[in-house]
């Protein structure tokens, strides 16, 4: 069994460089008040000897841990089966990465989980917490305001637990769904259903909402309830034929739901988008670039969604300010709200 060399200490680098111990410590450590061309020796002999600090000393001096915690309130089933929430981790990823800090990936398979994840937040192992897809009776929010991490929410809050000072980071899901309807409409289809997600999620319930606006509530048999999946889109797909025998046009809440019911479509020997048109919501790309025909969808930049949210919790002073370019809402909330494109391909 071969030996170990012995791991660097910072003695070692204060010997290489010809400095105190406490010299190399403030360098390494970020501290201040160490002249140029000492910083430089201490940086070179660093890089030399492979010196790694101990993460558990540095936290005692900077009181940072380098970690973020990312907290998905969805089960693990979901999570690597949605393309949504990996494209959204490589953008916080990536930001992290950039700013030399950790993620620590957090699931919640159902409700025992939450108490499990508000004692990790609490127990101060991370500098910050993202999360995302939660639901309106969600007990995440209360948890993570008593563990008193900061912490910057993907999506609209709807919940009123009395975080009123909620950072959050979204897209235009109301004004993206509405050009969605207008364009179905502006294309001469009379007969416009939608396949919504779950509505206690603000993303699905805005959707609904921007649909609305275009079609009226006047008929709810318009809108079948799904959740965000394919299985999900060609359920509520059929249950649209079923009852809308004239249906021409389906707005669907994410390209997942989209890709179901073009199968049910399919299934059911009508042409798209002669007979009916099909329009989707994120672009996720390849599914909205391989549905059969290519899908017309709402493009919303999930990865940079992420990205954001990373450099508004690590204080990036490139960053947006929520109280600028975004808006804030009634009850206190301030949030980033990134614009929606529609992406016009064979579906519609």
């Amino acid at each position: 069994m071969s030996e170990t060399a012995p791991r660097p200490t910072l003695e070692a680098v204060a010997a290489r460089a010809g400095v105190s111990r406490a010299t190399v410590s403030r360098v390494v450590n970020g501290g201040e008040g160490v002249r140029e061309p000492l910083a430089a020796r201490v940086r070179q002999a660093v890089e030399e000897l492979g010196y790694v600090p101990n993460q558990a000393a540095r936290s005692l001096v900077t009181k940072r841990h380098d970690a973020v915690a990312v907290v998905i309130a969805e089960p693990e089933t979901r999570v690597f089966a949605d393309p949504f929430f990996a494209r959204q981790l490589r953008g916080i990823s990536k930001e992290l990465t950039a700013h030399d800090a950790q993620l620590v990936l957090l699931l919640t398979e159902g409700r025992e989980d939450h108490a499990r994840v508000g004692r990790y937040l609490a127990g101060g192992h991370v500098d910050g917490a993202l999360v995302f897809s939660l639901h309106l009776d969600d007990p995440l929010p209360g948890l993570i305001q008593r563990a008193g991490v900061p912490t910057v929410f993907g999506g609209r809050p709807g919940w009123s637990d009395g975080t009123r000072e909620a950072v959050y980071v979204d897209s235009d899901n109301r004004g993206g769904a509405r050009t969605a309807v207008r364009h179905l409409a502006g294309l001469g289809r009379r007969r416009i259903a939608h396949i919504s997600g779950p509505l206690d999620q603000t993303s699905a319930a805005d959707r609904l909402e921007g649909f609305r606006d275009v079609v009226g509530d006047d008929d709810p048999g318009l809108v079948a309830v799904s959740d965000f999946t394919p299985a999900g889109g060609e359920r509520a797909m059929r249950e649209l034929l079923d009852r809308l025998p004239g249906l021409d046009a389906v707005f669907a809440a994410n390209d997942l739901s989209a890709a179901g019911a073009l199968r049910v479509l399919r299934e059911r020997r009508l042409r798209v988008p002669e007979d009916v048109a099909v329009v989707g919501f994120d672009d996720m790309l390849p599914v909205a670039e391989q549905t059969e025909p290519p899908l017309t969808t709402v493009r919303q930049d999930i990865e940079g969604m992420g990205r954001l949210m990373a450099r508004l919790l690590l204080g990036d002073r490139h960053a947006p300010t929520p109280t600028g370019p975004g808006r804030r809402t009634q009850d206190g909330r301030r949030g980033i709200v990134l614009p929606t494109t529609l992406v016009r391909r064979a579906s519609a």
